[in-house]
């Protein structure tokens, strides 16, 4: 894109709206289901993880950014890996 150009978001970011309202109202379910408790947990987890990766890559922009930012951002991720080893050993114990 030559520079002064502007591409439009609206539609892309339409989409993305769509699917965290989608996301929203799954995790409103899923504490009404009759699953247990560590799989209301890990659910709610797996969905507020996949917000909030939306939110970044696409309205902070993380996806116009250069790889390694993008490494620095994915970071993070290790603290949900951490989640899910707590989840299984409280289940377990």
């Amino acid at each position: 894109m030559s520079e002064g150009t502007h591409k439009s978001h609206t539609k892309e970011y339409m989409l993305v709206f769509l699917a965290l309202a989608v996301f929203t109202a799954i995790e409103l379910v899923i504490p009404e289901l009759n699953i247990s408790y560590a799989s209301k947990a890990f659910g709610l987890t797996l969905f507020a993880f996949a917000k909030a990766f939306c939110v970044g890559y696409f309205y902070m922009h993380l996806n116009e950014e250069k790889r390694w930012l993008k490494f620095i951002a994915v970071i993070p991720v290790s603290a949900f890996l951490y989640f899910i080893v707590l989840v299984l050993e409280s289940t377990y114990r």
